[in-house]
């Protein structure tokens, strides 16, 4: 009998890794930086005053909020990825439960950019999907096309998610780069927790309880000046 040698398995491994830093890194091409995900209207409304409220802020939503949602259907299209049909089912859900017009166009436009960034990596499962796919639902079936592990990719995800409204928050003036970081930081271990709990629930386990960020959301859809689309 034939063992790999360790060597070729490290080196698959630091592929994935490579393959889910490109995919979820600022440079990758999906427009994340013209969204706040209601952030701006919730700085606006005096709901985010300081800086010191945007961990507290962040961290709701990574427990009990629309980051919560995204990462259950994340895992959800990780499980099915080969599963066309459910796989599509699970995009259709994750599209209606948009709560706000800007959520449901910030998600999808993301997604469908996402998978089309993504084809510099061919894999059959690109084909499964013909528009509307919100982003959460394309990261996890390609990075489970590509031998990423859910954990793995609920992390860099969620971290990836929360960086983007950190750095809203910097353009919004709300916080300064080092508090930025500061702030990411401190969320590590919440991050780390959320995934670890969210790879082990279904779309059963769909459910919010950040009402006020929600209605933000809607209500940054008529704010009369704004720096972002969401």
């Amino acid at each position: 009998m034939m063992i790999m040698p360790e060597a070729s398995a490290t080196a698959g491994g630091q592929q994935s890794l490579l393959r889910l830093m490109t995919w979820l890194s600022p440079a990758f091409p999906v427009g994340g930086f013209v969204y706040s995900g209601g952030l701006e209207a919730a700085v606006e409304g005096g709901h985010l005053a300081d800086g010191n409220a945007l961990a507290p802020w962040l961290s709701t939503l990574l427990s009990s909020g629309s980051l919560r949602n995204d990462a259950i259907l994340l895992g959800e299209a990780h499980r099915v990825f080969d599963d066309p049909e459910r796989l599509l089912g699970v995009a259709e859900l994750a599209a209606a439960l948009a709560g706000s017009a800007e959520r449901y166009s910030e998600s999808v436009r993301q997604g469908d950019a996402f998978l089309a960034a993504a084809s510099a990596w061919p894999h059959a499962v690109l084909d499964v999907f013909s528009g509307g796919t919100a982003y959460s639902v394309a990261v996890g079936a390609v990075a489970a096309a590509h031998g990423v592990t859910v954990c793995d990719t609920l992390a860099a995800y969620l971290h990836a998610q929360c960086a983007q409204l950190v750095s809203a928050a910097i353009r919004l003036g709300l916080i300064g780069q080092r508090q930025g970081v500061a702030v990411l930081a401190g969320l590590e271990p919440l991050i780390l927790r959320q995934s670890e709990a969210v790879a082990g629930l279904t779309l059963d386990d769909l459910g919010s309880a950040t009402v006020i960020a929600d209605m933000l959301s809607m209500r940054h859809e008529t704010q009369y000046s704004r720096l972002f689309q969401s």
